[in-house]
């Protein structure tokens, strides 16, 4: 498949099957470097959605698999738009704290719209939404669905 920009697209192969992000450095450029440098590290292969919410969003990214986890990394300063958290939207996953996304990202179901501002939005679903909506509900998720590889579109050639 050719994707517009390939250095900006992730394909996240899952156990539910394929899930292709085009990531928006436009609107977040700290938290796409952050999650291109963690994919091409291998960072989320075999990681968890841990906490996945039936007409919310499905949460992801932590390596031990609680929610309470994340890269060796520091924290990412907010990145806050105006843009809306709708289906589709990859957003970061943070604390209460507003500068302390990481690792964790989440991809809205719905539409989710008391996120908005509230979070950064990094990236959109463009293929591969019905795979999301298949992955197992819960929070905690018993027996979660994973992410079996992530990685930037241009690494794998699928330019």
């Amino acid at each position: 498949m050719a994707y517009e920009n390939p250095e900006n697209v992730l394909i996240l192969e899952t156990t539910k099957g394929r899930v292709v992000i085009r990531l928006r450095p436009d609107l977040a450029p700290n938290h796409v470097a952050r999650i291109k440098e963690l994919a091409r590290e291998n960072f989320y292969d075999g990681v968890v959605f841990h906490r996945v919410i039936d007409g919310f969003m499905a949460q992801t990214g932590d390596p031990t698999g609680t929610g309470a986890g994340g890269s060796d990394k520091p924290d990412l300063k907010a990145e806050f738009t105006a843009e809306p958290h709708k289906r589709g939207t990859v957003s970061a996953a943070r604390t209460a704290a507003p500068n302390s996304a990481n690792s964790q990202f989440f991809i809205c179901f719905d539409e989710a719209p008391w996120l908005n501002k509230q979070y950064s939005v990094f990236g959109e679903v463009i293929e591969g939404m019905e795979n999301v909506d298949k992955i197992k509900k819960g929070e905690p998720v018993r027996d979660p669905d994973s992410i079996t590889t992530m990685r930037v579109a241009t690494d794998i050639g699928a330019e």
